[in-house]
């Protein structure tokens, strides 16, 4: 039995307001500042006082600081009582109340089992749990200051009498967060690419990062949706370079071939077949008299999924779904729609497919306008519905990760130059696309001008937003010095 001991965080001490360190009485601000509100409480008269004060300490709470609260009580057990006093914005009251009032709940976060507040969406690890407070603790809630002068009145003139003992220290380490995926919307991933190789290491990144883990009859599967990748010079590239990624060009080559072929190739169905004869019709040789008669024709469309034979076969089915060819910016671009994509091993070979069928569709337009028209090859886009890895070929999926690194790339939105103008006061932001200014954003400080710049998406880059910001924020300061 111990008379009393001191309060000693183990983390956030730089954070809190210490008072009376033998105090048994916690005041949790949430998001209110605590120094607002401990001048508030000393306008109130309330005793905090080094040496007499029932308050221990305060702090804030946002949520995320939960975890290292509830360990900072179970260390210093002296503390009976928290008092919830401050604006309320995202919901750490009730998760601190439903914590020890309801406890935790099994779930799953980021593809691993986790724990989760009852009654909240706040992910926490079960390591501390309310039987393990062997200190009866109560939670007054009296929310936000301009309406509490006479609930915290109360809730001082109610204590009893400090307890003549504690319970001992308890010190149970943060565990290391373990997930299997980072978070992010997983059917808005964009990839723009030069090359074909480039976007695929991408996208095998991206996978890897944020893929969804599900459970296919075939395995388990790491799975993204509805991912847009963009290949801005679908170009072939050397052997070597493809042969470090275990394919060949080879094989390629031969994709290529087959796929322009109406040949079965031994298959209940080939992508060469679907286009050139399944259905009673050359897809190819239209679209090329569509577009050699109306290079803008918006009918140079084909659809390779058959409804009728396809949405109930038990056989294998076509993943490549339609073809949508588009004279845009003097260049015949290529739109590919996938049902479902096997990205490590099949993704690449089916953009060469893609190449061979668009440099075959631009060879046979030209020579059919007997240069009239120079055609030439635009970007090749890819939307992939359901984009997966085998979790069996992870290794090799890790290995392209490790390997891959995001080159520089100009932000096609345009460029922007940052200054200050002393008259006025303000920083300047001109925002420039082939050398001629397109628009200004003025602003007396940092944050007005990130504002009005996000609002108009004036860039699309995010390593371009970081530097812009840094630039941003150097001109502020220059500007208050």
């Amino acid at each position: 039995m111990v008379d009393t001991i001191d309060f000693k965080p183990l983390y956030y001490a730089d954070r809190l307001h210490l008072i009376n360190p033998y105090g048994d009485v916690s005041i949790t601000t949430l998001w209110s500042r605590p120094t607002q509100v401990i001048k508030w409480l000393t306008q109130q008269e309330i005793d905090l006082s080094p040496q007499t004060s029932r308050v221990a300490v305060v702090a804030n709470l946002y949520g995320n600081g939960l975890p290292q609260m509830l360990r900072n009580l179970l260390f210093n057990p002296q503390i009976n009582y928290i008092l919830i006093l401050g604006q309320n914005l995202s919901g750490s009251q009730e998760e601190l109340n439903n914590f020890f009032e309801l406890g935790l709940e099994e779930t799953l976060f980021l593809g691993t089992s986790a724990y989760r507040i009852v009654g909240t969406t706040r992910i926490i690890d079960n390591l501390v749990k309310p039987a393990d407070f062997k200190q009866t603790i109560k939670i007054s809630n009296c929310g936000k200051l301009e309406t509490s002068a006479t609930p915290v009145q109360d809730f001082f003139n109610g204590l009893p009498a400090k307890q003549p003992y504690v319970i001992a220290r308890n010190n149970i380490p943060l565990p290391k967060v373990d997930i299997r995926r980072f978070p992010s919307e997983p059917r808005n991933h964009n990839i723009l690419q030069p090359s074909p190789l480039s976007a695929w290491q991408e996208l095998i990144f991206r996978l890897v990062r944020f893929g969804h883990r599900n459970q296919l009859k075939k395995g388990g599967r790491l799975e993204l949706q509805n991912v847009k990748v963009i290949i801005e010079e679908p170009i072939e590239e050397s052997a070597e370079l493809l042969r470090e990624y275990g394919f060949t060009l080879a094989h390629f080559k031969q994709y290529q071939e087959n796929i322009l072929s109406s040949n079965l190739l031994g298959q209940p169905y080939s992508y060469g077949n679907r286009l050139r004869s399944h259905f009673q019709i050359d897809t190819l040789e239209t679209v090329i008299n569509v577009l050699s008669q109306d290079i803008n024709s918006r009918h140079a469309y084909i659809a390779l999924w058959d409804t009728h034979c396809d949405l109930e076969c038990e056989n294998s089915v076509p993943c490549l779904a339609s073809l949508f060819f588009r004279y845009f910016d003097s260049k015949l671009t290529l739109t590919a729609t996938f049902r479902t994509h096997n990205a490590l091993s099949a993704w690449l070979e089916n953009v060469y497919g893609l190449m061979a069928i668009q440099n075959y569709v631009v060879e046979q337009v030209n020579n059919r306008n007997q240069g009239k028209i120079d055609l030439t090859c635009g970007a090749i886009t890819l939307f992939s519905h359901a984009i997966s890895i085998d979790v069996n070929v992870l290794p090799q999926a890790e290995f392209v990760v490790k390997n891959f690194k995001k080159a520089f790339s100009v932000d096609p939105n345009g460029e922007f130059s940052v200054t200050v103008d002393k008259k006025s006061q303000e920083i300047v932001v001109q925002h420039t696309y082939q050398g001629a200014v397109i628009a200004e954003y003025r602003g007396k400080n940092a944050e007005s001008v990130e504002r009005k710049l996000a609002k108009d998406y004036a860039l699309s880059d995010i390593g371009h937003a970081l530097y812009l910001g840094r630039e941003i924020a150097r001109n502020e300061f220059l500007l208050k010095n």
